[in-house]
């Protein structure tokens, strides 16, 4: 791995982690397209690494809220809030460890990433264009939070988008767009965290370059925050539109592209 491709990697998972474009497809597809080496595991740990970093420092007022009132005032808004997000935590993770080798090998097929990249364009403005915005985010709710937790287990196919499917839920269960893109990434930062330590278990033997590791982090952590701060603000006056002719347009083409191969 060079410094140029781990710029452009983090580039990549900023903007795919945090946008409903789907990171995982965007980093499967580019050794695919460009002929690159597959990344591998230490790069994987490094680009998440970036975004948990992008996440932790964009929300960090809002996690020290909430873990102080998960301790102390559980029954409060925030403390209820803090582990309704534990608890949406618990379906990606099972999801993630019982299918892992699948995640790794099967659902990394450019002809379905290509097709989830198209349905879940569909889905996403579906979900946002046939639903009203009438609950806030603190009254989410244990039901809600744990179905949109289920939804971020689907994300694991390349193509979905965890971002994209949870924001997607959280419209379909009447949160306005900025409260589901803001429930997303609240819901990322443990999830991001605890994928990563996970993973982390089978660094020991894996060799490290350091450059092009740190270089990972560092664009993925300010391409990231930006991503975040973006959406946020657009999502106050705009749709999902934009995102979804995104989508489809990169969807057909990767499958023109696999069948032409």
């Amino acid at each position: 791995m060079d410094l140029f491709q781990a710029i452009i990697y983090g580039i990549i998972q900023g903007l795919g982690e945090f946008l409903p474009i789907s990171s995982t497809a965007h980093i499967t597809l580019a050794p695919w397209l460009f002929g690159w080496k597959d990344p591998g595991l230490a790069f994987d740990i490094a680009l998440h690494m970036g975004t948990l970093l992008a996440v932790g420092i964009f929300f960090w007022k809002d996690w020290i809220r909430l873990i102080r009132a998960g301790f102390t005032d559980i029954r409060s808004k925030d403390g209820r809030l803090f582990w309704y997000i534990m608890l949406a935590c618990i379906p990606g993770g099972i999801f993630g460890v019982l299918f892992e080798d699948k995640v790794s090998t099967t659902f990394r097929n450019p002809m379905l990433i290509g097709i989830m990249l198209i349905l879940m364009g569909f889905l996403l403005y579906a979900a946002d264009k046939l639903s009203e915005s009438e609950v806030v985010l603190k009254d989410i709710g244990f039901k809600r939070s744990f179905l949109i937790g289920v939804s971020q287990a689907i994300a694991m196919i390349p193509g979905v988008s965890r971002s994209g499917i949870t924001m997607a839920a959280g419209r379909i269960f009447k949160l306005s767009r900025e409260d589901a893109a803001r429930f997303t990434f609240l819901l990322s930062t443990p999830f991001i965290f605890l994928s990563g330590v996970y993973k982390a278990k089978d660094l020991v033997s894996v060799p490290i370059d350091a450059v092009p590791f740190i270089a990972a982090i560092a664009v993925s952590g300010i391409v990231g925050a930006l991503s975040i701060k973006f959406i946020l603000n657009y999502l106050k006056t705009k749709g999902f539109g934009i995102f979804v002719v995104y989508r489809c347009i990169l969807g057909a083409v990767v499958i023109l592209i696999a069948l032409l191969r």
